[in-house]
Order: structure tokens, then sequence, then C-alpha cells
């Protein structure tokens, strides 16, 4: 039997109480992105995001997750608090709160399924954030919150994309909202024009190998390659670039959660990249404990810096680069000896030839090589401050 459709009704007033933008109900079933993951996936676009191909089948349907699933409410609210910032190191907005946007999210989605089953005691819920296998943008536009962006975000006309996406699945058969059918891109690709590595082999698609998101925060176990340095510019952890440019986003509001807004440094933006590099693994738990940052690692942040500067010369680092190029985590010696020898001082091409002789890891090794290579002569050697 379906709920009564003032059950959807109270339900969307709950989740505006705790702040989400919108909550628009969708049926279970299989979303037409399944069978796109799947050639998505056979491309070898996630790279080294190996989870995302061994638990492709549980994607198929909500099922998975919650036996008997019949309904799948999606939640999205907000986390944008419209400041404007230019250049200089930065970090995605997502990623700014005080608090990890998964905890913030089950916590307030939590009133929503509690009334749920208030009102149908027989039923069963199940909150999804993020990390569970839900094709959440799917649902999200089977919910009628948005349409796919030719940067594969999901956009709403009345919020733009500056949104996260939240889950209730419910074996309880509910009252559903009308799929988002339309697109209203138009004829705009800023998002694709202005990719700084080229991510979108085209409209709708993204390679996450050439994504400075995946760079920045999901390959770890290797050194970002050669070729896409450069294109990481000031972003020590993910991009927004595809989204700043997109002129939804005009429409998004100016205002967030407040767990979404907290910072956990006091130091001004262009003291951050040094800063990370200083942080032992203590300094780095203690600054970025509880946050989407902690995730990706301290050796993964600090590698990030030192891209930063080494794309950034202009900013206060080539001490922190010098200790760096010394330091027990090959991903960071590699990123150090490349912005030493992208930043041309003589003190710091010394050092990286010095490194070279005693460098343990062949492939740090080679990697060494080639920035001093590179740097053959091309650029006018910084004096030394």
């Amino acid at each position: 039997m379906q709920a009564p459709a003032s059950l959807s009704s109270e339900l969307k007033s709950v989740a505006a109480e705790q702040g989400f933008a919108a909550l628009g109900i969708a049926p279970a079933v299989t979303p037409t992105g399944f069978h796109q993951l799947l050639q998505w996936l056979q491309q070898g676009y996630q790279g080294e995001m190996s989870w995302m191909q061994s638990r492709a089948e549980l994607r198929r349907h909500p099922e998975s997750l919650l036996s008997g699933c019949r309904s799948v409410l999606m939640a999205a609210v907000n986390y944008s608090d419209g400041a404007e910032l230019c250049g200089g190191p930065r970090i995605s907005r997502y990623a700014w709160g005080s608090e990890d946007y998964h905890t913030v999210l089950k916590r307030r989605l939590a009133p929503v399924a509690a009334h749920l089953r208030t009102a149908l005691p027989s039923c069963r819920t199940r909150v999804v954030v993020d990390s569970a296998p839900l094709l959440e943008r799917d649902f999200g536009r089977l919910a009628g919150l948005g349409w796919f962006g030719r940067n594969t975000m999901l956009i709403s006309r009345g919020f733009g994309s500056w949104f996260f996406l939240a889950a209730v699945l419910t074996d309880a058969e509910l009252v559903c909202d009308e799929a988002e059918e339309r697109n209203y891109c138009g004829t705009c690709t800023r998002c694709l024009d202005e990719c700084p590595t080229d991510a979108f082999p085209e409209a709708g698609v993204l390679d996450a190998r050439r994504c400075i998101s995946y760079l920045t925060i999901e390959l770890r176990d290797r050194s970002v390659p050669r070729e896409l340095r450069e294109g990481i510019g000031g972003w020590l952890f993910g991009c927004d670039v595809c989204q700043e440019v997109c002129p939804w986003n005009r429409f998004a509001p100016h205002e967030c959660l407040p767990e979404f807004t907290g910072r956990r440094w006091n130091v001004s933006a262009e003291r951050v990249p040094v800063e990370i590099l200083r942080m032992t693994a203590t300094d780095f738990q203690q600054v970025f404990g509880g946050t989407a940052l902690e995730r990706t690692g301290r050796d993964v942040m600090r590698r990030n810096a030192a891209i930063v500067l080494g794309n950034l010369r202009q900013l206060e680092g080539d001490a922190e680069l010098l200790v760096a190029l010394r330091d027990d985590s090959p991903l960071v010696r590699s990123a150090a000896g490349w912005a030493l020898c992208r930043r041309g001082g003589a003190v710091g091409l010394a050092a990286v030839r010095e490194q070279l002789e005693r460098e343990p890891s062949a492939e740090v090794a080679v990697d060494l090589r080639l920035s001093l290579s590179e740097r053959g002569g091309k650029l006018t050697l910084r004096p030394e401050s």
C-alpha cells in the first residue's frame, strides 16, 4: 500500500527544519546511470579507485543496501557560504567545515528517518551518505532535484550545484516526485573549457585520472603524473573550477550550516602550504581530525602542499621544501624536488642534486632527475633571499 501524499509533505518539512535545501522522493529502481557507470569503468576512467570496480554491481539497485527497498528519499544541503576566492592556495569548498560532512548529514537526516518510522512503524529505513554504493546523483535527478550538467554535477535551477546529497532508503512505498527530464545547460561549455587539466574527454564524462580532485584526494600511493602537476595550480585539496564558472551557481544561496563554515587553522591562506609541510602526525590529527581532509592523510596533503609551492613560486616555502626533500615519504620527496626545481633557487637546485646522489628509491631518483633536466636553464635562477 502506498503511503498518503501528506506523509511525503511532512518528510519534506522535517528536512527543511534540519537545514536541507530540498528533499525529493524517487522510486527504488535500477537507474539508467548504472549502465553508463559500467561503460565508464570499462574505459578505465576510475584510475586507482579500485573500490568503484569491485563494488559496481552493488549500485545496480538500492536493494543491495536495504532489502525490499521501494523508495529513496534524496536530500540536498548547501555547503557554500558564497565567499569569493581567487588564486592562491585553495581547498575545495566542500571541505572547509570543522566537521566531516558524512557525520553532519547523517545526524541531520536522522529525524527524517525517525518521522517516517513513527508514521509507518512497520517500515525499515537506512540513512546513506556518499560512502555507500548508491548512485546518488541519479536518484537526485529521479527525485526531481536537478539535471546532470556537462561537468557531471547535479545542478538545481533553484540552488546551483554547491550542495551535498544524502539519502534515506526505505521499504515503504511513498508518493514520489517527478524526475527532472530537461537539461538547462543550453549551449554553455564553460565547465569543459576552463578545466585546468582537460579532465573531460566529452561532455558529461569525467576522466578521473586527470581530475584535480582525484589527483589531490584519491591518488595516494604514487606521485601525481608530472604532466598534470602544473595544472593543479594552487589546489591543495580538491577543485571547484567547473562549479565556479557555472552560470547556474549565480543562484546558489550564500549561507550554509554552521558545521560547514568553521575552520581548523588560524593562518592566512598563503601560509597554509608551509604549515601543512611542517605538520607532524600529531599536528595533522589535531588540525584535520574529524574533517574531510583526514581521510586523505598527512603524506598526501604534504605532497600536495609541495606541488602548490612549486606552482605558486611567489609564496615563501623554500626552507620547508628543503626539509621535505629529506622526508621519509617518497611522495613528499618527489614533490619537494619538483617544487624546488620549479622555484629555481641555487640552494634548492643544489639540494636536489645532492639528494639525487643518495636517493634510496629508484622511482624518486628518476623523478628528481627529470625535474633537474626540465629545469635545464629554461628559467633564470631566482636570487636567494
